[in-house]
């Protein structure tokens, strides 16, 4: 039965993972019911396009599809997105209590404020030095096509 549900649940996102199928979910959620061809129509898709994007959405459970002499209507069902939702819900409740435990610990332990005093001039002139002493270790190479002499 597990195997199943994450079957189904896979079909749902990966369903509903295309821009298209979205925007035909979205105006069968204004409407109790469309037909294919009055789905089609604000898209600039063919319309076996759209049938396709339906078959996902029908093997997916998200919509159901009723023939009446030869208009074929479409519907949402709501079980797929309840579990999808569940799923989801689950998650949402694990990051906002973990994000719950770092607020309530940043709140007990601020961080240490850094004084804005510039550093001294010894500090400053300390690493002047260590920065020209090891320019001056550098060895120069030869020009090309010459060998350094000894």
């Amino acid at each position: 039965m597990v195997k199943y549900q994450d079957q189904a649940l896979d079909r749902t996102f990966a369903a509903l993972s295309d821009p298209t199928r979205r925007a035909l979910l979205a105006r069968l959620g204004e409407r109790d019911s469309l037909s294919v061809s009055e789905l089609a129509a604000p898209f600039s898709i063919s319309l076996p396009a759209i049938m396709k994007h339906l078959d996902v959405l029908t093997d997916a459970g998200l919509i159901v599809r009723e023939k009446t002499g030869r208009t074929v209507s479409c519907r949402l069902t709501a079980q797929p997105m309840e579990r999808a939702m569940n799923w989801l819900n689950r998650y949402a409740q694990f990051w906002s209590e973990s994000f719950d435990r770092l607020a309530a610990f940043v709140e007990d332990n601020p961080w240490p404020t850094q004084p804005s005093t510039p550093p001294d001039d010894q500090s400053r002139a300390q690493a002047s030095r260590s920065r020209a002493g090891s320019a001056r270790g550098r060895k120069r190479s030869s020009p090309p096509g010459r060998k350094p002499s000894s």
